[in-house]
């Protein structure tokens, strides 16, 4: 039996528990393939070193920045899994990847600054520059269609006096695309040219797939990626987005302590709770072959989808990621916008995606939707049945 066997998402638990855009926030009989979160329980090992943790009725403040077994474990599990040599002393638990941006940001950006954001990209790039009262910058990153790369051509372009950072989110989300080695390179290659720091984002670097290589930008050597602050999280890969738990990590020393100062947790009004550290820990150290077997789920579930919508739904393009279990699909020959879709899907036929445009990527996302493919076999062959009765649907009342 696998754990990843279509009995084991329990709906009954998902509908009471299973917020932000998922299964407790649609309508009955609805099918959330939306937020990046999967249906499928955490890893045993985590739940069960949550249980022993908790068995002596303990929850005491925990060191001010965090576990030393968290910052190890974080350390070997970067070193063995892409190959980053991160001093564990530069780790920092924080709740959640999302916090970790912020606390870059607000590290390392003022108001007056400007900063680089990917457009499509995730949003919380965006919100942390605003939240830190630096101006986002955006970068229309398309890709070669047909080599299926980043396009980054026109990016020092975006380089002005004002500009303190760029954000890199690798695996991209929602393109679904590894860096190289070369293209890493490149973006390094500005930021020391104008002095700009990097927000690096690897919270899907562990969802790749097996046709796919991922490249961290720490490949070009420690000496060189001082001036990066990477974050990275458990939601995604252990399914843990309720124990809001992250981490900040960097090998520059000074630029440690500035997050450390970020962060607040020096006065306790930050920082990761005992609990959530403990799962991440047991996640890290524990669940490698839990995390082995649930890309596999994912490679099926991927190539499935993609040629479902491929071969069948003539409207649609579906990008074939190399990583993370999200699918960017391309609505354009519809003649709609991404919302407009959407809620006929959800109203017509109880299908939920999420859409493109500036609230969840950028503006230039319009005309895409992106499908979530973390669920059993069974509940992704329904959807993507349900996207093509409501794309005919759709298509018949349009015409």
């Amino acid at each position: 039996m696998s754990f990843f066997d279509d009995e084991n998402v329990n709906l009954n638990v998902l509908k009471r528990k299973a917020y932000n855009l998922r299964w407790a926030e649609v309508e009955e009989g609805v099918i959330p393939l939306t937020a990046a979160d999967p249906d499928f329980p955490c890893p045993p090992m985590v739940k069960q070193a949550m249980l022993d943790y908790i068995s002596d009725g303990y929850f005491s403040y925990t060191p001010k920045t965090g576990f030393d077994d968290f910052k190890i474990a974080l350390s070997n599990y970067v070193k063995d899994l892409k190959n980053e040599n991160i001093p564990s002393k530069n780790v920092l638990p924080v709740d959640s990847a999302a916090r970790a941006m912020y606390i870059v940001a607000k590290a390392f950006l003022k108001p007056g600054d400007e900063m680089i954001v990917f457009d499509p990209c995730d949003f919380l790039f965006r919100e942390s520059c605003l939240a830190a009262g630096a101006t986002p910058v955006y970068y229309s990153c398309g890709i070669d269609e047909k080599k299926r790369k980043m396009d980054l051509s026109k990016l020092e372009s975006c380089i002005t006096e004002k500009t303190k950072m760029i954000g890199l989110c690798n695996p991209h989300n929602p393109y679904g695309l590894t860096y190289t080695k070369e293209e890493l390179d490149y973006i390094m290659s500005l930021c020391e040219k104008y002095d700009l720091y990097i927000m690096n984002d690897e919270i899907w670097s562990d969802i790749v797939y097996p046709d796919a290589k991922f490249e961290s930008i720490y490949c070009l050597g420690n000496e060189r990626c001082h001036r990066v602050m990477s974050v990275f999280g458990y939601s995604k890969s252990f399914g843990l987005a309720g124990l809001r738990v992250g981490c900040v990590y960097t090998t520059n020393d000074d630029a440690f302590d500035k997050l450390v100062e970020a962060s607040d947790v020096m006065s306790t009004a930050g920082g990761a709770t005992s609990i959530s550290q403990v799962a991440a820990i047991a996640a890290m150290n524990d669940s490698r072959d839990w995390g082995k077997e649930f890309i596999k789920h994912l490679t099926e579930n991927r190539d499935y989808a993609v040629n479902f919508i491929n071969n069948n739904i003539p409207q649609l393009h579906a990008y074939r990621p190399k990583a993370t279990y999200l699918l960017y699909v391309d609505i354009k020959d519809l003649n709609c916008t991404a919302v407009e879709l959407v809620d006929f899907l959800k109203k017509e036929v109880k299908l939920s995606v999420v859409p493109g445009g500036h609230n969840y990527f950028g503006n230039q996302s319009e005309g895409h939707v992106r499908i979530c493919i973390a669920t059993s076999k069974g509940i992704l062959h329904e959807g993507l049945n349900r996207l093509k009765l409501g794309v005919e649907k759709f298509v018949s009342q349009k015409g």
